[in-house]
């Protein structure tokens, strides 16, 4: 069974910067397309960014894009997130999601990942 644990979160001020980890278990992240969702009090949860599987496809929400990167390492069995330039409105809870045979289609879709982190929560203040 997969695990995933998510570190990292914390209050920063806007224009901050924080990265977040998430670490995997019961698999390898060579295997698995990896995600960042967030979701802030009273919203939908909502896509950050992506990697497949394969390295193929790596893609970002337009809010967060040339602001945040997300990698893989595969030698440690984690994927982060480095957000920078931190706005208010990325406040949320952010959560890891795991995922065997995506396509590139569905790499933005919360329902086609099958396992889930508990989230960390991210407070940037104005």
């Amino acid at each position: 069974q997969v695990q995933l644990v998510e570190s990292g979160g914390g209050l920063v001020q806007a224009g901050g910067s924080l990265r977040l980890s998430c670490a995997v278990s019961g698999s390898t992240t060579r295997r698995l397309s990896m995600a960042w969702f967030r979701q802030a009090p009273g919203k939908e949860r909502e896509f950050v960014a992506a990697i497949k599987w394969d390295g193929g496809s790596t893609p970002y929400a337009d809010s967060v894009k040339d602001r945040f990167t997300m990698s893989r390492d595969n030698a440690k069995n984690t994927v982060n997130l480095q957000m920078n330039s931190l706005k208010p409105e990325d406040t949320a809870v952010y959560l890891c999601a795991a995922g065997s045979g995506l396509i590139t289609s569905t790499l933005r879709v919360a329902g086609a990942y099958a396992n889930w982190g508990q989230g960390t929560q991210v407070t940037v203040s104005s």
